[in-house]
């Protein structure tokens, strides 16, 4: 098979028998409405959803109908108007965002003419001649209007599609505070953007242009532009369109199949390559009437040709295309709250749970520290993919989460730059990270955390502390999904203050071992001691403190219990078994459960 990876050509995947998940069967309810807006994350797919829908519309192609789409699903029940419409089709990704306000104006003014003259060449080939056409450099609008003037005149009207609508101006929005008020200048009422959305709502409204599909990350910019264009329907929440960009779990199952069926890998590799995507990709959710959570479908092809290729998964497992979210993550941090709040989603996951994702928000929303509280930065995170909807809960809110391990991997490395800014600092820590499931020696890691990560800690407020806030400073620095599995606890028993990591069944020919670690804590005040007499204690004297004892032998008995766990479920484990307990933001100590052979 072949994966079209980053090809988002509709004809090419189809013409040339590339791996492909039928989606037409929503183009009649695309049809239900004439002006659309469908949000997704970057690298979801939107991009060859619009290409099916231009060699779905365009006239020009209607001899090639039953080639491209005899065989899926609208072709069997085509609807009235197939091949029916001049497409033209804008891509906001090519407009340049990194000049001045003029310069961007060239810059949307030069695309939207050169899209206006390939449309003119291109159904000139196909037979149509647009005559009287005037290309005004200075002024796209009249170039629009030009070319709308013409078409009608062909008695066919005309499709417009926006992808990426959203992409220049989050460019704008993600750099530097000057380039905010260049944003600031393109939606106001005089601005570009919104006057050229008003000529769009105005040829709308005069059946010149007769639909528009539009498609981008975020609602920002037409909340910011909503009197200009205040037409479009939000289609973005529908249960009938969660899985219209990225595979379900059954057509993820069954390109496996094929792979394995086609290969001379043993059959057993079916569940265990699902497992691994389930744990990698999947946990995609657009909305609460659903419950069928999605995967992504560029993590997904990425992850099919390194399995057909020579029947091992990636070793890195998240596609660097998509590690640019890490940009998102750097936006947040800067927000008050913002740290805190991935924090509290590596700790536990169902922290975020608010109200409703917000739907509209704009430039004063992004700009004012005001407008940043919990709501504003999960909608903000769950737009871009860095959080999806988990549930929603009993008392009807919105709980979100990291969506799978491949996307957590991007909080725990920015926290782990956020709490430990000097980089050989953090290379000392990976370093006595690594002596973990190397040699077994949690030691040299407990004392970096100690004399490190105490230091941020201590400035946190004690009510927040606890085992979760300990597990968060060992996982940063522990955490490797090149080599591990990791978190997996919760999949057993909910059971938040464990850190497992699991040697991925790829990996296990590494001469490293699994690793199980009980976090405890003991706050100053339990103890009744000072922070200063606290440090002062010898590390004999801390472990023989009688609540530290108590933590331990609790911890003991909980990391056994749940070491059995994990052995029944994984085969073949070499576990290496931790009980650490903090007091307080002050001192660190461990206990190695059992001991197993040396690797």
């Amino acid at each position: 098979m072949k994966y079209p990876y980053g090809i988002s050509d509709f004809n090419e995947i189809i013409e040339n028998n590339y791996f492909y998940c039928d989606r037409t069967d929503k183009i009649p309810l695309i049809e239900n409405s004439k002006s659309q807006l469908f949000i997704r994350p970057r690298r979801f797919g939107k991009s060859l959803l619009l290409s099916m829908l231009e060699n779905y519309y365009d006239v020009a192609k209607k001899n090639d109908f039953q080639k491209i789409f005899g065989h899926l699903k609208i072709g069997k029940n085509p609807t009235p108007y197939r091949n029916s419409y001049f497409i033209l089709r804008w891509d906001f990704s090519c407009v340049d965002a990194s000049g001045n306000y003029d310069r961007l104006i060239r810059s949307l003014y030069d695309h939207i003419n050169v899209r206006i003259e390939n449309f003119i060449k291109y159904y000139k080939l196909n037979g149509f001649e647009f005559k009287n056409v005037s290309i005004n450099y200075e002024n796209a609008l009249y170039s629009m209007e030009s070319m709308l003037g013409s078409a009608k005149a062909l008695g066919y009207p005309v499709y417009l599609i926006i992808d990426e609508y959203d992409n220049f101006a989050n460019t704008i929005m993600m750099s530097s505070a000057d380039k905010k008020h260049e944003y600031e200048k393109i939606v106001n009422e005089e601005g570009i953007l919104r006057t050229l959305f008003k000529a769009v709502k105005a040829s709308t409204s005069q059946t010149m242009f007769d639909r528009v599909f539009i498609t981008g990350v975020s609602p920002v910019v037409l909340s910011d532009i909503t009197s200009g264009y205040n037409i479009a329907k939000s289609i973005y929440f529908k249960p009938e369109f969660n899985d219209m960009c990225g595979f379900t779990e059954s057509e993820v199952k069954k390109e496996i199949e094929n792979i394995v069926n086609k290969s001379s890998l043993p059959k057993e590799k079916i569940n265990e390559a699902l497992n691994i995507m389930k744990t990698y990709y999947n946990g995609y959710l657009f909305t609460t009437e659903s419950d069928e959570f999605i995967y992504n479908p560029t993590m997904c092809i990425y992850f099919f040709e390194n399995f057909e290729e020579n029947g091992k998964y990636p070793k890195l497992m998240l596609d660097n295309n998509l590690s640019t979210d890490k940009a998102k993550l750097s936006y947040i941090s800067k927000i008050p709250g913002g740290n805190e709040l991935m924090v509290n989603l590596m700790e536990k996951e169902d922290n975020a749970v608010i109200s409703n994702i917000v739907q509209g928000f704009g430039i004063d929303d992004m700009l004012k520290d005001t407008s940043k509280d919990k709501k504003f930065i999960t909608s903000f995170l769950y737009y871009f993919g860095i959080l999806t909807i988990a549930e929603e809960t009993d008392d009807l809110k919105v709980r979100l989460k990291i969506p799978n391990m491949a996307v957590k991997s991007l909080y725990a490395e920015k926290i782990l730059n956020i709490l430990i800014e000097n980089p050989m600092e953090r290379d000392k820590g990976r370093e006595a990270a690594e002596l973990v499931y190397q040699k077994g020696d949690i030691a040299p890691l407990c004392e970096f955390v100690e004399n490190n990560y105490f230091k941020i800690f201590s400035n946190r407020d004690y009510i927040l502390a606890n085992e979760l806030t300990l597990k968060t400073a060992f996982l940063t620095l522990l955490y490797n999904d090149t080599i591990f599995l990791m978190d997996s606890e919760a999949e057993i028993s909910r059971r938040y203050s464990d850190l497992t990591m699991i040697i991925r069944p790829d990996r296990r020919y590494g001469k490293v071992y699994d690793v199980l670690i009980e976090f405890k804590f003991v706050s100053l005040k339990e103890a009744g001691l000072t922070g200063k007499e606290a440090k002062d204690l010898s590390y004999y004297e801390l472990k023989n403190m009688a609540q530290i004892k108590n933590k331990f032998k609790e911890g003991i008995i909980q990391v056994k219990d749940y070491g059995k766990k994990l052995e029944g479920k994984y085969i073949d484990l070499r576990l290496q078994k931790f009980v650490v307990t903090s007091l307080g933001f002050e001192r660190v100590c461990f206990e190695k459960v059992g001991e197993i052979a040396p690797l």
